[in-house]
This record gives structure tokens, C-alpha cells and sequence, in this order.
């Protein structure tokens, strides 16, 4: 139901998962720990699974905070938690209170969780190709930076998104980052259709990480594309043409 990683599970002070759809109560499509109110499930499951997912961590529901994700760079420093209805439009958070979840919420998009244990702060953000970018890790580092983190602590967990061999792009899109960078021709590998790439999300990530300071990274390194039994995926509804898809949550607080 939950993975963690080492680079973030042994520091003092931090809580964080990245939640699988395993042990849900949601049914049909949504079958599973479904999190996400923006779908169209039950919105009483929605509520249980959320629970199920901050007591997966060992935290009371009413610790979690989201956001409404538009594929934006906007981060949101938190200071106090609020409800589902009153969130703000944004793809990222930061906060050095203790006692705040903040979750991530994906299908196929990359969670990124951050934090500065030495200074007490934590981040996490959405990272489509789109939010990275534009823009939005950059963004949550500067946020963290604000509240006093130190871009040399600033570890970064990046939790199950789509893989290289699951993201499949048109020429129009690699040429959008060709354009930018010629040397981003490495994040591309030919298509088996011809004309098409395949797009490697990890690498870009990090790469934008890197040019924020980040350099003590690790990746959790699953597919939401291909392993459905644990996760839900965009791509995935797309290409069975189904009417609508889950999403999996990704948390990190202080304690």
C-alpha cells in the first residue's frame, strides 16, 4: 500500500509515502485507494481512502492538505491546513510547520518530495512536463529557500510516474525541447511508430532539480503505465478510451 524511500525514510523529524491504489474502498475504474475528488468516485470514498492513506503514515486525516493541480509553477507556503473546498489553485507546497501533510496527487505525473530536515521544512510538488517546465520545481526550492532551507540539505524523492518506455510523443513535442536545448535530444529515444519518441519524465526531472541545487535525489522507479495492480494512469484510461481514471496520493509532513 505504501513505498518509501531511504534517502528520505532516515532522517529524524520526516514522514512520507508514496501511496499505491492498494487498500482502497473505491470501486469500478476506480478500484482501490482513489484520492482524488477531482474524479468522478463516490466523494465518501475519496474520504475514507485519504484517511487509509495518512494512516498509512501515522496521521490523523484532518493533517492533509492538497491542492487544486492545473499543470502551473505556482507553490503555496502552508501554514495552517484547510478543507478540500477552500483549496487554492497550485502544483506545489512548502511549509515548516509541523503537523501538516502535504500530498501530491498523480496518474502518470511525477511526485516530487522535498525536505530540509536540518531546517525543519518540507516541499511537494506536481510534476507534469508541463509544471517542470515552467517552472514549478524551481519554484518550491525558491519557496523552501524562503523559509530557510539550504539547497545543498534539500533532499528530493521522486515517487511512481510514467516511464521512459510508457511515454510516447510527436515530433512537435521534441522539437518544443529541442528548441530550448539541443542537448535535451537525450531525453528522447525513437518510437516503435514511426515519426514518435519516447520521452524519458525522470530524467528531465532531475535534470531541472539539478539546475535548482538539488543533487541528493532518489527515484522510487515504477511504472504507473504498465504496473496497473498498484497504480492509477491517465495514459493508461486514454489509450482504453474509459470515461475517467483515479489518482494515487504521494505525502510528506514533519512530525
Amino acid at each position: 500500500m505504501i513505498a518509501t524511500l531511504p534517502l528520505l525514510a532516515d532522517l529524524p523529524g520526516i514522514r512520507h509515502g508514496f501511496l499505491t491504489r492498494e487498500g482502497g474502498v473505491s470501486e469500478g475504474i476506480y478500484a482501490g485507494l482513489n484520492c482524488g475528488y477531482g474524479s468522478a468516485d463516490n466523494p465518501d470514498h475519496v474520504r475514507e481512502n485519504r484517511r487509509r492513506a495518512m494512516q498509512a503514515i501515522g496521521m490523523p486525516a484532518e493533517a492533509l492538505v492538497t491542492v487544486h493541480q492545473v499543470h502551473s509553477p505556482d507553490v503555496v507556503t502552508v501554514t495552517a491546513p484547510w478543507t478540500h473546498s477552500d483549496a487554492p489553485r497550485a502544483d506545489a507546497m512548502v511549509t515548516n510547520r509541523p503537523g501538516i501533510a502535504l500530498g501530491i496527487l498523480t496518474a502518470d505525473c511525477v511526485p516530487v518530495l522535498l525536505c530540509d530536515a536540518q531546517a525543519g521544512i518540507v516541499g511537494a510538488a506536481h510534476a507534469g512536463w508541463k509544471g517542470a517546465a515552467t517552472g514549478v520545481l524551481a519554484a518550491t526550492v525558491d519557496a523552501m529557500q524562503a523559509l530557510g532551507a539550504d539547497p545543498a540539505r534539500i533532499r528530493a524523492g521522486v515517487g511512481p510516474h510514467i516511464a521512459w518506455d510508457s511515454y510516447e510523443v510527436g515530433p512537435e513535442f521534441r522539437d518544443r525541447f529541442l528548441a530550448e536545448s539541443a542537448t535535451q535530444a537525450d531525453l528522447f529515444k525513437p518510437s516503435q511508430r514511426a515519426g514518435h519518441w519516447m520521452f524519458h519524465l525522470a530524467a528531465y526531472v532531475d535534470a531541472r532539480l539539478r539546475a535548482s541545487g538539488i543533487s541528493h535525489i532518489a527515484h522510487i522507479g515504477q511504472d504507473t503505465v504498465t504496473e496497473e495492480s498498484r497504480f492509477f494512469s491517465y495514459r493508461r484510461t486514454t489509450l482504453r478510451r474509459e470515461p475517467d481514471y483515479g489518482r494515487g496520493i504521494s505525502i510528506i509532513a514533519l512530525t
